[in-house]
């Protein structure tokens, strides 16, 4: 058993504890204690003055796949050579050796999100991992995390140029549908038959995996930063009954009454880039606090490599200046970023039974000055500042 003594316990369950002890069992958490606790078989650790909080968790980059050094060597980003290839894996693409995990835990991030690139109408299946490995399949927390798609500037620029569809907002919305179409009809044909026989057929991946997200298995994960776009994929998922999730979101304090009447949520970022295109011209500090306010569930991204991925907790403060709590803030990179990416029962924040992923840190992690210290993954610490 590992007891952590002494610290400021940032639970993210509802109370922060002054003093308090954190006691690890098997790669999880046992209890979190008011006051100092020193178990006779524990391994003690000494945080007294330090801040203890959950690991991190960034729901959306590119860490793994946009490797940090390389430029073609390390892209996998994009396959642009057809817009609708939902069969892409990203656990075919991550390199744990990327020096970006590195980062990640120096910065206390200790789960991302990492998928294919905007540049496709359907990117691929996107993958929830620990920034600590050496294979990738033993870092994978959920896979598929999500079907990657994309609306507004990028697919249309990366095929309209080359004259090829998509090359308007019409073509975008209307390739997606057809995707989806096609995925429906594909589960008709693999349905039992009324014998209760699984029917003979010919397996198509790529409708596999839009089955998926028809099934609600998983979401469908549309890149959208215009308001206009963010409504084009509201209106897509709710002809297909299918869960959505709106990553970056930029202009998501326009429309943010709608997204809460209709309980989506968003994944939202960058916030420390500047508005590198015209899609990115509603970029504003003020978006977290007025989804807040309307009551929509999001998370803080950093697009990694836009921002680099040790930057996550800077991008939360950032929010605060424009007006968000500090706690929703902190919410927004940790319990609520889980229960977007339905792992809240594994992690989030610190409570029994939950995976020992935690932080030491000097200070409180929304201080400039703050320098993480110690980072656990499962119980195992995996970082250390010194």
């Amino acid at each position: 058993m590992l007891a952590v003594t002494g610290g400021m316990i940032l639970t993210m369950a509802g109370r922060v504890i002054e003093k308090g002890t954190l006691l690890v069992d098997n790669g999880k958490i046992h209890k979190v204690e008011d006051g100092i606790v020193t178990p006779q078989d524990a391994e003690i650790i000494d945080v007294a003055g330090k801040v203890v909080m959950p690991g991190m968790i960034d729901a959306h980059s590119h860490l793994g796949i946009v490797e940090e050094i390389y430029r073609e060597e390390g892209d996998d980003c994009n396959e642009s050579t057809d817009p609708v290839t939902p069969h892409l894996r990203a656990i075919d693409a991550i390199n744990p050796a990327d020096l970006g995990f590195r980062d990640a835990l120096a910065g206390g991030v200790t789960t991302v999100v990492t998928g294919p690139g905007s540049a496709n109408i359907i990117g691929g299946e996107m993958a929830a991992l620990k920034t600590h490995g050496t294979v990738v399949d033993d870092m994978i927390v959920r896979f598929p995390a999500g079907l990657k798609a994309a609306l507004g500037e990028n697919p249309k620029r990366s095929y309209g140029r080359e004259k090829k569809a998509p090359a308007t907002r019409m073509a975008s919305a209307a390739i997606l549908r057809e995707a989806l179409v096609r995925g429906q009809e594909y589960i008709k044909k693999a349905s039992t038959d009324t014998a209760g026989q699984v029917k003979v057929f010919e397996k198509d991946l790529k409708m596999e995996a839009l089955a998926r997200v028809l099934k609600r298995e998983v979401p469908l994960r549309v890149h959208a930063h215009r308001a206009d776009d963010i409504m084009t994929a509201v209106r897509i998922a709710r002809e297909f009954q299918v869960d959505l999730v709106i990553e970056h979101c930029t202009e998501g304090h326009i429309v943010a009454g709608k997204l809460a009447e209709l309980g989506i949520p968003a994944i939202i970022g960058p916030v420390i880039t500047n508005r590198a295109k015209v899609e990115m011209q509603g970029l504003a500090l003020h978006t977290a606090r007025v989804l807040s306010e309307a009551g929509v569930r999001f998370a803080i991204m950093t697009d990694h490599p836009v921002v680099p991925i040790q930057y996550l907790a800077f991008s939360a403060a950032m929010t605060v200046r424009g007006g968000l709590t500090a706690d929703a803030a902190l919410r927004a990179v940790t319990i609520d970023a889980a229960k977007i990416l339905r792992l809240e029962r594994r992690l989030g924040s610190l409570e029994p039974g939950k995976d020992a992923d935690f932080v030491v840190m000097d200070r409180h992690p929304f201080d400039m000055f703050c320098r993480v210290e110690q980072v656990f993954i499962n119980g195992v610490k995996v970082y250390s500042s010194t």
